[in-house]
């Protein structure tokens, strides 16, 4: 049984078919997925989808490229989504400084004020850091408490990743991982113990090899989980037995069963 950790069934990529989608996840033995928001709209969308699919859960939050057009209000909205029972993280939030498509100093005050949040709540949190570990590392080091968490599509060296694993954290890899020429990357994912280590598609973007040029789906996840057992010198099955379990932990809220399947 494989999870996928993190993806947008919720994106308009997946509008033909959603359904044919879900059902081709089930048949390749991805029970569990996150439908991870983007904005409070998006948000609304993953937790709809999960109610609606068993095994499917929800993450609600402000990603960086939507900091500077979150409501006034929206950490009132976020409150309401992320006490509802499918919803098991705050996310996607952090720092996006390749695109920028927010002013920088807007995404880091929105990621802190989610922060906060999930702190208050305690949730766990998705991680979205592009072109940002420094100062992201920075920033959990001024914190006097963090948050259980996963840096989400991890895409920095072994050494950052080891240093997030210090911090506490999660790291998930996605299609990247499976690249010809990611060799930073996979020496990342051979570097973090496998108790820290989760696998996701970050659908329908970064398809995996060997279906790049194609829109990525969860079903895909397999071929992730592939790759990282290879990394690890175990054999597919512990791999997905491994991420599973390190998932199951990660999402479970303190005070609440998350109801996963068998």
């Amino acid at each position: 049984m494989i999870f996928d950790t993190h993806c947008h069934f919720d994106d308009e990529r997946f509008d033909e078919d959603r359904e044919e989608a879900w059902q081709r996840m089930l048949d390749n033995n991805v029970k569990h997925c996150v439908c991870v928001g983007s904005d409070l709209h998006s948000s609304r969308r993953c937790l709809a989808f999960a109610n609606a699919h068993p095994g499917a859960f929800a993450a609600c939050g402000v990603h960086p490229h939507e900091a500077e057009k979150a409501e006034k209000d929206y950490l009132t909205q976020l409150r309401q989504m992320l006490v509802q029972e499918k919803c098991v993280a705050l996310g996607e939030i952090g720092l996006d400084y390749y695109y920028d498509f927010s002013p920088r100093d807007v995404q880091k005050r929105v990621m802190a004020e989610q922060v906060d949040l999930a702190l208050e709540m305690d949730m766990p949190v998705i991680f979205h850091i592009r072109d940002a570990h420094g100062e992201m590392i920075d920033f959990f080091r001024s914190r006097k408490k963090l948050p259980r968490g996963i840096i989400h599509c991890f895409s920095g060296s072994a050494e950052t990743a080891l240093e997030y694993v210090r911090m506490g954290f999660y790291i998930s890899f996605a299609g990247p991982v499976t690249f010809k020429n990611a060799q930073n990357l996979q020496r990342a994912a051979e570097a973090v113990p496998a108790e820290r280590l989760l696998c996701e598609t970050d659908s329908p973007y970064l398809s995996p090899v060997p279906m790049r040029g194609k829109r990525n789906e969860p079903a895909h996840v397999r071929f992730v989980n592939q790759k990282l057992a290879e990394l690890k010198g175990l054999s597919e099955e512990e791999m997905a037995r491994i991420t599973c379990q390190n998932a199951f932990e990660i999402y479970t809220k303190a005070g609440r069963n998350v109801k996963f399947l068998e």
